[in-house]
């Protein structure tokens, strides 16, 4: 039983490396696109309280939204593989795993289950690349910053 459940791990990660990195590299690429969209690149710290306030809702909503649509594309792949049977249950099983939140009573197919893991490690990575950018953007324009 061992060696047949190592095997039909090959294709979890299989699927499961290829679309964290993917997420990643897209993540990262989200980030510095939204960077420079809002202007926060250095020295361009912002003296006005409510510009200050309208940048860092606006990042975090840009934030956001990369992270639904790289749960989405896991919910996609969980679809794709038959590990789960709509997207409903697709997308709040993999708003789940890459929150590590996890109290949604649903589960992928016993045969994929590796690859719901493998989505809870991208999500750590993604929230911590995440983590950075708000810190420096929030850094980089925070109005009370002495020059």
């Amino acid at each position: 039983m061992g060696k047949r459940l190592a095997s039909l791990w090959v294709s979890d990660w299989t699927w499961g490396l290829p679309l964290l990195v993917l997420t990643v590299v897209a993540h990262v690429t989200a980030i510095v696109w939204t960077a420079k969209l809002l202007g926060l690149t250095r020295g361009s710290g912002v003296r006005d309280p409510l510009r200050f306030i309208v940048l860092v809702g606006l990042t975090a909503l840009a934030l956001t939204v990369y992270l639904a649509l790289e749960a989405a594309a896991w919910a996609v792949l969980y679809l794709w593989l038959g590990a789960l049977p709509d997207m409903h249950s697709a997308m709040l099983y993999s708003l789940g795993a890459i929150t590590s939140y996890g109290h949604a009573d649903m589960y992928l197919d016993h045969r994929w289950q590796l690859l719901g893991a493998i989505e809870a490690v991208n999500g750590l990575i993604l929230f911590g690349l995440t983590t950075a950018f708000f810190y420096a953007a929030i850094h980089e324009v925070w109005p009370l910053r002495r020059d």
